[in-house]
């Protein structure tokens, strides 16, 4: 696996976050090479790399599959965890701010992740997802035990329309006082969406208040779709 330029460069941070300030979710540039796509989509069937399987029907989750990789991650998944943690640690911080939380987070991943095994949680969350048609994953959020990052990430590996229809990335959104909103995004092969595990600030007239928020996949028409999710907390 390889990467042509580091994925810091290619995304306007600034933008992704505004759109997390308006809706909670929002697109980097490339993350990921064609062929660095395919060669993680590949890894599914390999069993040495991960620690758990889950059946989502058996779990009532929805319908597919997905795998939690085990320790040491491939080399490009690491890099990519790397290089995102402090991209997205001033966002995190700063919500924080605005609604009165405390920041645990250091400044770099390898601390935090001393931290989160230090609390218990030791198990990898870096997860490989399949979905074939008629598959899809109901709203959910990604909370593993009592530390958490408030920012995590999906990355499309497969080609929307080409490779599969439907499976649109979903967020919902639970308003202060009013009807949730509900949120759609199609994963390009290769870019990466940020988006909140729990909740965000919202402005009230009250102050700051935190919107929880949800998330999950639509319903898969045609195909196979695959995708990394990165969650930066470890699990109980």
């Amino acid at each position: 696996m390889s990467t042509e330029q580091d994925t810091r460069a290619r995304t306007d941070w600034d933008a992704v976050a505004e759109g997390l300030d308006e809706v909670g979710c929002a697109p980097t540039g490339r993350l990921l090479e064609d062929r660095d796509c395919r060669d993680i989509a590949e890894l599914f069937d390999r069993d040495e790399h991960f620690r758990s399987t889950v059946d989502m029907a058996r779990h009532r989750f929805g319908s597919g599959r997905y795998r939690y990789f085990r320790r040491p991650f491939p080399a490009l998944i690491e890099r990519l965890r790397q290089e995102l943690y402090p991209k997205l640690l001033p966002i995190a911080r700063d919500w924080s701010a605005r609604l009165g939380r405390p920041a645990p987070w250091p400044d770099t991943l390898d601390e935090w992740t001393a931290m989160c095994h230090a609390a218990g949680q030791r198990k990898s969350t870096a997860i490989l997802l399949r979905y074939g048609r008629g598959d899809w994953n109901a709203l959910h959020r990604d909370l593993y035990g009592a530390l958490v990052f408030p920012l995590q990430v999906v990355i499309g590996l497969d080609r929307h329309g080409t490779d599969y229809t439907g499976g649109e990335f979903l967020l919902v959104e639970q308003r202060p006082r009013a009807q949730s909103r509900g949120t759609t995004e199609v994963l390009a092969q290769g870019h990466g969406l940020v988006f909140t595990t729990r909740d965000r600030p919202v402005r009230t007239a009250r102050g700051w208040s935190a919107a929880p928020v949800r998330h999950g996949v639509s319903l898969v028409k045609s195909g196979r779709r695959h995708a990394l999710g990165l969650v930066l907390h470890d699990a109980e």
